[in-house]
Order: C-alpha cells, then structure tokens, then sequence
C-alpha cells in the first residue's frame, strides 16, 4: 500500500478543513465538494472498509450528529449520505447537503466555520 491521504491529514501531514475530532474520527470538507458543507467522515485508524471501522455505533452516531449540523448551518432539508472507498482506500463516508444547496461550494474555510459553529451550539 502507498501513502494513504487520509491517514496524512488525520496525522496533520496535508492539510484539511476540519470540522470535527475526536479520539476515534476525524471530519473534514471534500476539495471537490458536491455542495456547501460536504464532509467525509473518516476513522482515525486506517480501515479499507466502512464495515470493519470500530467503534461503529460511534461512527454512525457522528454521521447522523454532522448530517443534522449541515441541515441547520446551510438552513436545509435533505442532507445525502454515500458510503464510499473505492477513490481512497481508506474508509470514508460522505455526508452532504442537496447539490442544489444555495452558498458557495468552494468557500471551505467558511463552510467550515459555520459547520463548527453549529456543532458546538449542538455538543452534549
């Protein structure tokens, strides 16, 4: 196996806009994002599969916590889910507003920052 991107940015060595961390995940924006907000969520332990991940209840648990950020932080409805691993051998899930979201895609520092603001607004 090569170098795996994502176990370079969970390790700090490429950067990303991180919109959550804890001792088991990471969750940043994609830099082709599908619509404003778009995050992957990934294990901080590399996994090639969505299926072996642990804790997995944890995992999805903040997927559903991120998916419900997106909603209030970009003011909508349908939030889309793709479990994936085929570009990045690393287990990954995207968690994303409705592609015909309003705001700016590209606009990741601030996408970032709204993201991180409703989650705090939300922890406990």
């Amino acid at each position: 196996m090569g170098v795996c991107v994502f176990c370079q940015i969970v390790a700090g060595k490429t950067p990303a806009e991180k919109v959550y961390e804890d001792d088991h995940f990471l969750a940043f924006l994609d830099i082709r994002p599908r619509s404003p907000g778009h995050t992957l969520i990934v294990p901080k332990k590399h996994e090639r599969w969505v299926w072996d991940v642990e804790p997995q209840a944890e995992y999805w648990l903040l997927v559903r916590r991120i998916a419900r950020a997106q909603k209030r932080a970009f003011a909508i409805e349908a939030v889309w889910c793709t479990v994936m691993g085929d570009e990045v051998p690393h287990a990954h899930i995207w968690v994303y507003p409705h592609p015909e979201t309003k705001g700016d895609r590209t606009d990741l520092p601030g996408n970032a920052h709204k993201l991180r603001q409703t989650l705090e607004l939300t922890a406990g």
